[in-house]
């Protein structure tokens, strides 16, 4: 390869921040609601107030990532903004978008944090970040639970649920389904599990570090919950769930997907990073080191089933 070429692919990998700023501010300033119809750049300014010769900046640049159609001076969505980034879509996909501009906050204070260790949670708004779950969830969750064996569960557990993306599903074959998260969280989940039909799905408000999580359960679900804690603690919470699970109950874990030396593949190595600026103990962990867990925990029959970037561990308890 060339140097002029390997420059190039350098070059990919630190401007790789300018598409993503140009997405992140045009989801921030509610772009792509106003353009289901054509306006142009003057017109749409008037509405979200800003600057008429910025805005048109951005909408060209919005219009080059392909999500924009130009025709003369107007703008409006493609085909793709008008399925993901209008809100109210079924696959809407701003809520996560407006918790990625909060982690850009963050992550821009990278080498402080690389220098001592500590995380740097400047920037966090748990609507965002709570409904931007369900943006991710709701696309894969149906996927997701089809991979688990649910024969003989009637009473689950969704800990660490957040927005019940995933309670909803289990609810469409279980009989009881309880959802534990921190009480705001568990607010915007009952906003949003309220505009259904379901109502098999029961709710605990608390924290699972310190508090009762309940018992008698024939499933535990934890999905993408260990990133966020220290090997320790994430012991400790798979050491709660073995105790509240009834003799020969499932627990089933599902995060992102990490080889054994944890250097790819890259979206797990990446992920791990967030963790590094956002918490102050969490990484991304390997299969291999969950299902050591469980093991050492007493759980029986382990399995792994890889699912796109992610990965699902279950294991069960002894009789």
């Amino acid at each position: 390869m060339k140097v002029t070429d390997e420059v190039r692919e350098l070059r990919k990998l630190w401007g790789g921040f300018w598409p993503s700023r140009v997405l992140l501010t045009a989801n921030n300033l509610r772009v792509f609601d106003h353009l289901r119809q054509a306006r142009s750049a003057a017109q749409l300014a008037g509405i979200i107030k800003t600057d008429v010769r910025a805005t048109e900046i951005l909408l060209d640049a919005v219009t080059g990532l392909g999500l924009l159609k130009k025709n003369a001076d107007k703008y409006r969505n493609s085909y793709l903004s008008n399925r993901l980034l209008v809100s109210g879509m079924p696959h809407y996909q701003g809520d996560i978008l407006r918790h990625a501009a909060h982690l850009w906050e963050n992550w821009s204070n990278l080498d402080e944090i690389v220098r001592t260790g500590l995380p740097s949670r400047k920037s966090f708004q748990a609507d965002a970040f709570i409904r931007g779950m369900h943006n991710i969830a709701v696309l894969k969750a149906p996927d997701v639970i089809k991979a688990i064996s649910l024969k003989g569960v009637k009473k689950s557990l969704d800990l660490g649920g957040g927005p019940g993306t995933y309670s909803m599903e289990i609810a469409k074959k279980v009989k009881s389904v309880t959802l534990f998260d921190l009480p705001p969280t568990i607010a915007i989940a009952k906003n949003i599990i309220g505009k259904t039909k379901f109502k098999n799905i029961s709710y605990i408000e608390g924290d699972f570090l310190t508090d009762s999580i309940g018992s008698g359960y024939d499933l535990v679900f934890i999905s993408q919950v260990l990133h966020s804690f220290s090997e320790t603690v994430n012991q400790k919470i798979l050491g709660k769930a073995y105790n509240a699970l009834n003799p020969n109950g499932i627990i089933v874990i599902q995060e992102f997907f990490l080889e054994k030396d944890r250097t790819e593949p890259l979206p797990g190595s990446l992920f791990s990073v967030n963790m590094l600026v956002n918490t102050h103990g969490g990484r991304a962990y390997s299969a291999q080191e969950i299902k050591g867990w469980l093991s050492s925990l007493g759980f029986k029959k382990i399995k792994q089933v890889n699912k796109e970037e992610n990965v699902i561990v279950s294991g069960r308890k002894g009789a």
